[in-house]
């Protein structure tokens, strides 16, 4: 590449990487002069970007949000974080972006230099559920791809796993163990957190494991040849995983009428069908994972509930109404540690 060129897209890199820059920064960075600067702004309005000046001691400059799209430039980092954005966008249902997202996503891979395309064509990321509302739980990008490109390639993964050990299929959890092994096949994003589910060769069973708790061995394992992920359908599957069953749906599932209207039900209800059945009532289908915690989401409504079915979540509603009586008459409350110096009871 010409230097003159080189030197406008590191210039112009620079001035997309924060608001203002004084002149005399700008050639430090670069290691130009004051001059140069100045003719390679000029070079660069000409092109199509709206640099304003910015009034100071030394003078600035400052990339204005324009009428038109001039053409973008991203480093590598800002590259793979933007296709993952897309494929999270084009993978999760509902949006309203998926197709949107998969165009933009292969319009980003036709203009990307070879060495990048490469790594982009190896990361594969799949949604599942709706975009979480907390933010995600830091990962290494380094891990991501390195995870992303074993799926790709279909190599084995040598890793090492922190204490808390993830969650098998059948909902319990494999003690820890410094050395695993696993044949990656997905890279999801579940509720903020990056998973990778994978069949691990030591136990024999398909698991699920925290990105940001894997620490890779290198060099990878031997290729193995495809295995057919139970349902076939890895969204279903991770569902099912978390839910505890083999369906995808919940393991308990319950019908109440709530005192409330549907529009205020729905409002709070991320996961369930809610029915208008009249003024200030509706009926609320839910599920989860036991039924004294399926009692418990209906209770969070703060409003008269009526059980429609089935019999085990009247049970549960009593069980809890049991174990809450004998926590407000304080017969559920721990003895105060020897040396602690809470509040004491009464």
């Amino acid at each position: 590449m010409p230097k003159t060129s080189a030197r406008l897209l590191a210039l112009l890199s620079l001035l997309q990487s924060r608001r203002d820059w004084s002149g005399t920064v700008l050639a430090e960075r670069l290691d130009i002069s004051l001059r140069t600067v100045r003719r390679d702004i000029d070079r660069l309005r000409e092109l199509g970007y709206p640099i304003a000046a910015v009034k100071g001691p030394d003078g600035g400059y400052r990339l204005r949000a324009g009428t038109e799209l001039p053409p973008l430039l991203f480093d590598d980092e800002q590259a793979v974080a933007l296709t993952v954005a897309l494929q999270i966008a084009a993978t999760t249902q509902g949006s309203g972006l998926a197709e949107a997202a998969g165009r933009a996503l292969n319009t980003i891979r036709q203009v990307l230099p070879a060495r990048l395309r490469n790594r982009i064509t190896a990361l594969s990321v799949t949604a599942v559920d709706r975009p979480s509302t907390r933010p995600a739980e830091p990962v290494d990008g380094t891990v991501l791809l390195a995870v992303s490109a074993a799926v790709h390639a279909r190599e084995t993964l040598r890793f090492d796993y922190s204490k808390e050990a993830p969650t098998s299929t059948e909902g319990s959890t494999i003690t820890d163990s410094p050395a695993r092994r696993a044949e990656p096949h997905h890279v999801v994003i579940r509720d903020g957190r990056w998973y990778l589910v994978a069949w691990d060769l030591d136990h024999a069973a398909w698991r699920t494991f925290r990105v940001d708790r894997m620490s890779l061995r290198t060099p990878n394992g031997p290729r193995f040849p495809p295995r057919a992920l139970p349902g076939g359908d890895v969204a279903a599957f991770v569902t099912s995983t978390f839910r505890g069953s083999t369906d995808g749906g919940w393991p308990c599932q319950g019908t109440v009428i709530l005192n409330l209207p549907s529009a205020t039900v729905a409002t709070y209800t991320r996961d369930g069908l809610v029915e208008d059945i009249g003024p200030d009532r509706c009926r609320l289908t839910l599920g989860s994972w036991s039924w004294p915690s399926l009692a418990a989401a209906f209770a969070r409504y703060d409003t008269d509930i009526t059980v429609v079915g089935p019999a085990e979540l009247t049970g549960a509603f009593a069980h809890l109404a049991h174990r809450f009586s004998r926590t407000a008459a304080g017969h559920a409350i721990p003895d105060t540690p020897e040396g602690d110096t809470g509040p004491s009871p009464g």
